[in-house]
């Protein structure tokens, strides 16, 4: 299966730099024009989904004549505590210092840890695909950290969790496959919009 997969576009909190995870916050205008821009495929019949706005409506703008399948367990990793903050607001919190100190993969207080929020979208994507089994082709708008634990779970080569990072309306362009049952993301191409898509 040929798929893409994407990062929503611009929000006023990534241009702020804020944590934004469970926050249903939309594209701000600039994050609109910036995908206005990039390449669109109106050739596209599904897109998949978060249950977020700003996914949706990215999906919208590249996708333009697609049908969404939105799925909430592709929604961004919940940063609890953390959410709607900076890290320089955050610099002499204790438990934002420990959670950095810790390679940012503990529970943020209130919120998720790495490792459920990885189980939690590799039961979604593998739930996806079986729902979705024989379409030839895939494109996906979800959120930069649901991309990351996509690739570094799936991934071949292996990609560490951060290395996976994108811009807003940034992605990759994958094949893929099934190996022994277990999904795998191949010929990963860094791609803006639905560029060389099909």
């Amino acid at each position: 299966m040929r798929m893409i997969l994407l990062r929503h576009g611009l929000t006023a909190a990534n241009r702020e730099c804020r944590y934004l995870g469970r926050t249903d916050t939309p594209l701000c205008p600039q994050g609109v024009d910036a995908l206005r821009r990039l390449p669109a495929d109106p050739t596209v019949g599904l897109v998949v989904t978060s249950a977020l706005q700003r996914t949706r409506m990215t999906a919208s703008l590249l996708f333009p004549r697609a049908e969404q399948l939105p799925l909430s367990g592709f929604d961004e990793m919940d940063f609890g505590a953390f959410e709607g903050r900076t890290a320089d607001e955050m610099a002499s919190d204790g438990d934002y210092r420990r959670w950095v100190a810790g390679g940012c993969l503990g529970c943020c207080p209130g919120g998720e840890g790495m490792a459920g929020f990885q189980a939690r979208v590799a039961h979604t994507f593998t739930g996806m695909l079986a729902c979705l089994s024989g379409a030839p082709a895939l494109a996906m708008v979800v959120h930069g950290g649901t991309l990351m634990a996509l690739l570094s779970l799936y991934a071949d080569p292996p990609a560490d969790y951060f290395s996976g990072m994108v811009h807003p309306g940034e992605g990759y362009r994958a094949v893929l496959s099934l190996r022994e049952g277990v999904p795998v993301l191949h010929r990963l191409q860094k791609v803006r919009g639905a560029e060389a898509w099909r």
